[in-house]
């Protein structure tokens, strides 16, 4: 397999499970040093330890990521552990059941903004004099990448909370973008479409009919017609962070089976 990360240290936020525990092994399996971070200490244990097994080194920092002192601990983490930070997937997050906006209390809406807002912001606050250190000091150039939603492009009927988040969440890589373009570091976001991971299981469960008539209903906006898979979405990831996209930053990109098209 290609090593296209080999040395490097990459933060993995939300690695417990879904797209950050994907994320989690390829990056391991191109080279990569791994600061993982998740609010599930147990799963996260659980991931770290697989990789451990597999000759791997990482760290384990559990953590709420709504929390500024979890975005300064990872980073300190892959100071301390490595010497260096390379890369951060700013990947955990959260969503809602599906509900029309005018039922939602505004609970709701702090949350969405506390975990998927908050903690981008908090990341992005101390991932960036870290990556621009290392830039000024060796010519290490560092890549930020931020998981959105296709929510965050488009409107989202009945998880305007959500996506009212994750359109923050696009205004904020591409504020980051701009102000660190000169400074060694990319910072970039991904907008998948519902993808099968446990949040949108979560959906179906609350759903009427069986999984599958709700999975239908849920793609048939989709041209595609289907589900997007977590391998598909951490391709992209990889191919956003790899070295040789040197001149793609405040980016917004859809992975969505066409959704955003139409």
């Amino acid at each position: 397999m290609e090593r296209r990360f080999s040395g490097m240290t990459v933060i993995v936020t939300g690695a417990a499970r879904g797209l950050g525990r994907v994320a989690a092994e390829r990056f391991a399996a191109e080279g990569a040093n791994l600061v993982l971070g998740d609010i599930d200490a147990e799963g996260l244990e659980a991931v770290a330890g697989g990789l451990h097994e597999g000759g791997h080194s990482v760290e384990a920092m559990p953590g709420d990521i709504s929390q500024e002192a979890t975005a300064v601990a990872l980073v300190e983490a892959a100071l301390s552990a490595f010497g260096r930070l390379d890369i951060t997937i700013n990947n955990a997050g959260v969503a809602h059941p599906f509900q029309r906006l005018a039922e939602l209390e505004g609970a709701t809406l702090e949350r969405m903004l506390m975990v998927n807002v908050m903690g981008i912001f908090y990341g992005l606050k101390h991932q960036i004099p870290a990556m621009e250190r290392g830039f000024a000091e060796a010519g290490r150039t560092g890549v930020i990448l931020n998981v959105a939603s296709v929510a965050g492009l488009v409107g989202a009927p009945l998880l305007s909370a959500y996506a009212a988040s994750k359109h923050a969440v696009v205004g904020l890589t591409r504020s980051a973008a701009a102000e660190t373009a000169r400074r060694g570091v990319r910072v970039n976001a991904i907008c998948p479409a519902f993808t099968r991971t446990d949040m949108v299981a979560g959906f179906t469960d609350a759903m009427w009919g069986t999984p599958d008539d709700a999975i239908g209903r849920i793609v048939s906006s989709i041209p595609m017609r289907r589900l997007g898979e977590p391998e598909e979405i951490v391709q992209g990831m990889l191919w956003l962070c790899s070295p040789e996209n040197s001149f793609v930053t405040g980016q917004a990109i859809a992975l969505d089976g066409g959704l955003s098209a139409v």
